[in-house]
């Protein structure tokens, strides 16, 4: 395994170019095998979940090519229909090839992303959601299978218990746009990412109206077409650098940011009292000495999102004041909050709360990394700690943050990607 070192104290300048969003990127491609023809995405980003997600579509008999950020997808020999638990395993946003396989080829044999059951989790919506499409689905021996003849349009609600679904709406979305008759999804997701999705295919010939409401209405077609399209960038890489340059207290450009995708976290920033200077090109951060505490509650979009949380609670624990984030998307995904503590936070928690006494400073030792954005948490109170700061475990930032180290490095930080010994 890798592990980063970072000396902290480093003031960052420059700019920062940030790339396509894997939260788009993933349904899009899975999308893409819906379409009759090649279909090529530009503005990928070359991340380790988008490389599983192309090893899934290998295996399946599509052809593909990713070099330099443009991605092309063949889906003419795909010729079996299951995704093994190998593969599955690693990425629990794979389920979002689960319905353009149903939609285009009626049957799916996928395995149960990290290893769930059907019952009272997220998966449920997605099974609802295909069976009121008259879609037949399964569980065997950890395999969801499903099969139809035809898939009818109907009204679905999509709402569960912390809101609506991402990857339920994009599956959902996905099934409805082959299906025979209108499909009405009820409580639909609103972020950008399924705005992207429905761009796409309704670029690829599909009827969809109502993206960025909870409410999506799709005229089934009898067939797509493959298509060129550009992934949008993602929000949260753009969040995290944003934060970045507010913590070192540093001026730093970051482009490619699309502004009304992040109003929840300027919202917030300008509560804590800092300034924020934009443009069609590029946000830039102004520098302060020190901010404001703030109370966040994280909510589906276009609330304050929960992929920025962690990164949200780094930047709070140098706050003037006690903060108060409120977790309402994942309730305990607080793990970071034990490792922020190591680096001298003061942090404690009351169920979905996570109180942060603001500190002075932060010192830096070493962490370890348990998730995605709890990673990139931990990589922002490294470039603020006094000393050096080892994160083990990395190979979760690899998976949703394209060439990390070299980004930072590039702005003038002092970050190092070595190999743990063994």
């Amino acid at each position: 395994m890798e592990k980063f070192i970072i000396e902290g104290g480093k003031k960052l300048e420059g700019e920062v170019q940030i790339s396509g969003s894997k939260n788009a990127a993933l349904p899009i491609i899975a999308a893409s095998i819906m379409g009759e023809g090649k279909t090529i995405l530009h503005n990928v980003p070359n991340l380790k979940d988008v490389q599983t997600m192309i090893k899934i579509l290998n295996y399946m008999g599509a052809k593909t090519e990713f070099k330099n950020g443009v991605l092309e997808i063949d889906p003419s020999g795909i010729y079996q229909f299951t995704a093994p638990y190998e593969f599955v395993s690693t990425m629990r946003g794979s389920i979002c090839l689960l319905g353009p396989l149903l939609a285009k080829y009626k049957t799916a044999r996928f395995s149960m992303p990290g290893g769930c059951v059907i019952g009272p989790r997220p998966i449920d919506l997605h099974i609802k959601g295909f069976k009121k499409l008259g879609i037949n689905i399964e569980n065997e021996e950890g395999y969801i299978v499903g099969k139809a003849d035809k898939i009818k349009g109907n009204i679905i609600f999509l709402g569960g218990n912390f809101g609506s679904s991402v990857l339920a709406t994009a599956n959902i979305m996905c099934a409805a746009t082959l299906a025979e008759g209108e499909t009405i999804i009820e409580f639909s997701s609103c972020e950008p990412e399924i705005v992207a999705l429905a761009n796409f295919l309704k670029k690829m010939g599909g009827r969809i109206y109502g993206e960025g409401s909870h409410l999506i209405r799709i005229e089934g077609v009898k067939k797509l077409k493959g298509v060129e399209y550009n992934i949008i960038p993602d929000r949260i890489e753009a969040g995290t650098y944003i934060l970045a340059g507010y913590m070192t207290k540093s001026k730093i450009k970051i482009k490619g940011v699309i502004y009304q995708h992040l109003l929840s976290l300027f919202d917030k920033l300008e509560e804590a009292g800092l300034e924020i200077s934009y443009n069609d090109e590029y946000v830039e951060t102004i520098p302060k000495e020190r901010w404001k505490a703030l109370e966040i509650t994280t909510l589906p979009f276009p609330g304050f999102p929960t992929d920025l949380q962690a990164q949200m609670m780094s930047f709070l624990t140098l706050a003037d004041g006690i903060s108060l984030i409120t977790e309402k998307v994942f309730p305990e995904r607080f793990i970071h909050v034990g490792e922020l503590n190591r680096l001298g936070a003061d942090i404690t928690l009351d169920g979905s709360k996570a109180i942060i006494k603001g500190v002075n400073s932060l010192r830096g030792t070493k962490v370890m990394a348990s998730d995605l954005r709890a990673s990139a948490a931990l990589v922002l109170a490294g470039l603020v700690a006094e000393g050096t700061t080892e994160i083990s475990r990395i190979y979760h930032l690899d998976r949703g943050y394209e060439n990390l180290e070299n980004k930072l490095s590039i702005l003038g930080a002092k970050i190092k990607r070595v190999r743990e010994e063994s």
